[in-house]
């Protein structure tokens, strides 16, 4: 059933928020003619032809055709979801947020959290202090200078430096009363081999904060000064700090690669802060470790297309195949920023600038092109052997392009290099992808026990509108309480539908501990695309849909209850009636909100 307070939270943020206001904070407004005017943040433009009326809550973009109340705004120019919108607005106006009741154990674990992100807070400002404001800092200022940057970006980035003393952040946080057992847990501090006490993790290191979307700090990245080792040091994983979620720097550059639709991801911070110093906003980093799917997943919230800009060494390119492989799947354009002369990007702006850098950017090379060049350059050729083995790893690369004509083009460009005939390499690929050629021979049997679970189709609404709710609940599960306040968990009557939410709500990551049939609806709902462009009203559809649904089911047996009852003539009959009536106003309200969307 609808949560009463939900509906009220949502009504008291929409009754107190001025769209004026808040759309003024993005876009320069002139008033003219009973609206607010300026330039579309959402398409480029000189005229302006944005205008807001701010006694109907209403925007609309005459030239995009953009629109709709504050809260679609929101959405639309900070790429967050429904709920996060009015989360955002709600905390901009100081109400709080209704929230399901937590488990002991979930409080345990917040307030673990809040403490760790608290002292994280605090050691950002020593590390930084230490820098710009004592004696211990010079040669971590000496380090910046020499990397050209600027007092500016140090201030922006909160940049640091760690002293080279054994336990100064240690000692100097225990006498202010914060436990040893927190400054472990949050990777500051580490236990003495021998002896009771605890010394610095990070010694002798410029310090870079690395912060979530959201802005809070939730890790270090210390590079040593010297030769010491390891050059690169991160905080290890805690509560608060998961790297194969996390996207360095991307709580900055989110709406530059939003407004560009081009994320730029290169390997490490030092990368980031390089570019973003040169003025080259759109970029984050994958903090050194291998892409995941999760990054990729932020990643395509803001833009259409992701350009790799690894290290141009072997390592390096050896992880752009990787990370091209996992994003494959991602439905955005991917490309590969190539760095001439073996250099890291950091490297090469250093040297040759931000003009140079964006042409490279304007000439990366499409995803398919790049892979098929990696796998020739690390083939031998000359003989049948290797040929085979070559077009054997082009497999994968012509299985992850979706579009017909271009993989035909490329099917021509690799039968030409490798000498086969069109024919074979589409035969091959057949073979590879699990599609029998009309002419396959009849002996051939498939092992059918080795199938993977089969997706069920998503041949009705229902279907759709459940795998829309959960790619949405996989970037933001706060969505699942908006959810249950309008189905309850237990009416979802579908077994494998019941057992995803189950998992969702309780926070599990692990998808394998999922039933066969479930994990693979879980897997086809990943992948599965957004109908049309707008993800949000989709989302707010989809809410529509389970919830027409729901009450299509209850009135289904309420009806089938009074009908029983009139029979008999049960004396209940009556209170069932008026349910039936209730629910029946409850759909015709829905239906018109659905209408309206």
């Amino acid at each position: 059933m609808r949560n009463p307070a939900m509906d009220d939270f949502i009504s008291k943020v929409r009754e107190e928020t001025d769209i004026v206001s808040v759309v003024s904070s993005y876009v320069p407004l002139k008033h003219r003619g009973g609206r607010f005017w300026g330039c579309c943040p959402f398409h480029h433009e000189k005229t302006p032809s944005f205008s807001v009326v701010p006694d109907k809550g209403f925007f609309y973009c005459f030239g995009c055709h953009a629109g709709g109340d504050v809260f679609k705004f929101l959405t639309m120019i900070e790429n967050v979801s429904f709920f996060d919108a009015v989360k955002l607005q709600a905390e901009k106006l100081g109400i709080p947020v209704p929230e399901r009741p937590l488990t002991e154990e979930e409080k345990k674990r917040r307030q673990e959290a809040d403490e760790m992100r608290h002292v994280m807070e605090l050691a950002r400002n020593f590390f930084h202090n230490c820098l710009t404001k004592t004696s211990y800092g010079k040669p971590g200022l000496g380090y910046w200078d020499r990397r050209g940057i600027s007092e500016n970006i140090i201030e922006e980035f909160s940049l640091g430096f760690a002293p080279d003393a054994w336990d100064k952040l240690s000692k100097a946080f225990t006498k202010r009363g914060i436990k040893r057992e927190l400054l472990e847990a949050c990777g500051l501090s580490m236990q003495r081999k021998q002896g009771d006490g605890l010394y610095d993790r990070f010694r002798n290191r410029v310090m870079i904060p690395i912060t979530d979307e959201r802005g809070r700090i939730v890790g270090f990245g210390g590079r040593v000064l010297g030769d010491g080792h390891p050059k690169y040091l991160n905080s290890p994983e805690t509560l608060i700090f998961n790297k194969r979620r996390l996207l360095f720097g991307l709580d900055k550059s989110h709406r530059d690669i939003s407004n560009s639709g081009v994320a730029i991801l290169v390997e490490g911070y030092m990368d980031a802060i390089s570019l973003y110093a040169a003025g080259i906003h759109n970029v984050a980093a994958s903090l050194g470790t291998a892409f995941t799917l999760e990054q990729g997943k932020k990643l395509k919230r803001y833009a259409s297309k992701i350009c790799f800009c690894y290290d141009s060494d072997e390592p390096g390119q050896k992880a752009t195949v990787r990370a091209l492989s996992i994003a494959a799947g991602l439905s955005v354009r991917l490309a590969v920023i190539k760095v001439p002369d073996g250099k890291d990007p950091d490297e090469f702006i250093r040297k040759h600038g931000a003009d140079e850098f964006r042409k490279l950017v304007i000439h990366a090379v499409p995803a398919a092109d790049f892979r098929i060049r990696y796998v020739i350059e690390h083939s031998e050729l000359a003989t049948l052997e290797g040929r085979v083995d070559a077009l054997g790893r082009m497999m994968p690369i012509l299985k992850d392009i979706n579009n017909a004509v271009e993989r035909d083009e490329y099917i021509k460009s690799i039968a030409k290099r490798l000498k086969f005939d069109e024919g074979s390499v589409k035969a091959e690929l057949l073979r590879h992808t699990g599609e029998e050629p009309e002419q396959a021979e009849p002996t051939r049997r498939i092992n059918h026990a080795q199938r993977p679970p089969s997706v069920r189709v998503a041949d009705d609404k229902e279907a759709h509108a459940f795998r829309t709710i959960v790619r949405a609940a996989s970037e933001d599960p706060g969505t699942l309480v908006y959810l249950f306040s309008v189905v309850p968990l237990e009416e979802f009557k579908d077994p494998v539908q019941h057992e995803i939410l189950s998992f969702m709500q309780d926070g599990r990551s692990d998808y394998e501990e999922l039933s066969p049939e479930a994990n693979a609806e879980y897997s086809c709902a990943m992948n599965e695309g957004f109908a049309g462009d707008d993800m949000m009203k989709d989302y707010e559809g989809s809410i529509f849909i389970l919830k027409k649904i729901h009450l299509e089911r209850l009135f289904s047996e309420h009806s089938r209850k009074a009908d029983d009852m009139a029979r008999i003539k049960d004396e209940g009959y009556q209170k069932e009636l008026n349910e039936v009536q209730r629910l029946q106003r409850e759909m015709q309200k829905l239906q018109a909100r659905m209408d309206n969307l």
